[in-house]
């Protein structure tokens, strides 16, 4: 199959990646392929539904390092699910009547793209399996092949997702402006909220990177500023079941020894329960284009700040979140050089007509390939097993609670 016309969109949400990815896709290409044409969709699944697009020029490519400075999208992200109609209907995005997917469909016919790289998690890369098995259907050779974006890192069967180590490291710097909240007010909680709604990967590493940077700080205990204090006292994940009484009575003596208890909690920790509790008292839990929880609306942070105010005599509490700071940061090294490697890969994958989402194939000794769109699922758990992690919480003193079965 000959290729002439290349197309490229990032959608979900944001992640540490995005901005890298889109720059180095423009770079191999125009390194092994420069007569291949370029287009990005702007906004995701949105932009190929309404046929907005970007013609990379080639001041464009020449320049196309300078997205490594950056994070977010430059060519925008939404979170449109092409087979459900009635809210592509609802969004304006179809005429009543119309299929997304074949809407979509014509319009990359109509631009004539060969192949399309989507940016995104387990959602986007799913709908272009749809988008690219409704192409053939129809006599439509299109290749696609995906890049792995989350910063929760869940996606089966891939070992690591883009932009997750910025994350967990952007979470770690955030946390280290918040903890001096700490000394602001006697027997104050702090609740550190982490991004990852069914996988406590993001949460889990954040806290192991954050500890590790407090290790290399300069204290001085004689004067109130020490480690003690400063440091992660629990972390609460999906894996993990929470005994909430033993773990009060643990933080209480932290409590009344230090002064200040900090708690590093996953955004989808305990959500069933609270979900649970938030619908028998008659609320609404409103939810997105593909059935998720809207969790700014459930707000685990809040409820688990709220349980362990009382438990803990708490005089004040706060709750941050790092995500939206976290996720849209520019690529740190370590995610530089997967990403690098991973659209290379994808473009190799590409001029070969071999579709799917590259990544390291867990069920393959790792290696590097382009992942067959149907082994792609969200909701991969984090191993509590992990030996770093073990490390971890014996470093803060908690014990591990027993694994639980993630069904998000």
């Amino acid at each position: 199959m000959s290729i002439k016309k290349v197309g490229i969109l990032t959608a979900g949400g944001l992640a540490p990646c995005l901005s890298t990815a889109i720059g180095r896709l423009l770079e191999r290409y125009t390194e092994i392929a420069p007569e291949i044409e370029i287009i990005c969709y702007t906004s995701g699944y949105k932009g190929l539904l309404l046929g907005d697009k970007i013609t990379v020029d080639a001041d464009m490519r020449a320049n196309a390092a300078v997205l490594y400075e950056h994070g977010g999208s430059p060519i925008g992200n939404s979170r449109v699910k092409l087979t459900n109609i009635a809210d592509c209907e609802k969004r304006g995005l179809v005429k009543p009547g119309e299929n997304p997917l074949a809407v979509a469909a014509n319009q990359l016919v109509k631009d004539k793209v060969d192949v399309l790289h989507t940016i995104g998690g387990d959602d986007t890369n799913t709908t272009a399996a749809d988008l690219a098995a409704y192409l053939a259907d129809n006599d439509y050779k299109l290749i696609v092949v995906g890049l792995p974006k989350t910063i929760d890192n869940d996606v089966f069967p891939i070992k690591q997702s883009l932009g997750a180590f910025t994350a967990a490291e952007e979470g770690a710097k955030y946390f280290e402006n918040v903890v001096s909240e700490h000394n602001a007010n006697p027997r104050m909680l702090i609740v550190h909220e982490v991004m990852g709604r069914s996988c406590g990967w993001l949460t889990a590493y954040t806290a192991k990177i954050y500890r590790e940077r407090l290790a290399k700080r300069n204290l001085l205990p004689a004067l109130g500023l020490n480690k003690e204090r400063l440091d992660v006292h629990a972390i609460f994940i999906p894996e993990m079941a929470i005994d909430i009484k033993a773990e009060a009575a643990r933080l209480s003596q932290v409590m009344d020894e230090q002064d200040n208890v900090n708690i590093f909690i996953s955004e989808g920790a305990g959500l069933e329960a609270i979900i649970a509790e938030m619908e028998a008292a008659g609320e609404e839990v409103p939810r997105d284009a593909f059935g998720h929880a809207k969790l700014d609306a459930v707000n685990p942070g809040k409820w688990f700040g709220s349980q362990f105010a009382k438990l803990l005599n708490a005089e004040k509490v706060l709750i941050q979140k790092s995500g939206y700071y976290a996720r849209a940061a520019a690529s740190n090294k370590e995610d530089l050089a997967l990403i690098k490697l991973c659209a290379d890969k994808a473009v190799e994958a590409a001029l070969a007509g071999i579709g799917g989402v590259v990544g390291h194939d867990d069920d393959q000794n790792d290696e590097l390939r382009a992942i067959e769109f149907p082994r792609i699922a969200g909701g991969k758990p984090f191993n509590i097993d992990e030996s770093w992690f073990d490390d971890l919480l014996a470093g803060i003193g908690q014990a591990k609670g027993a694994k639980v079965e993630c069904a998000h």
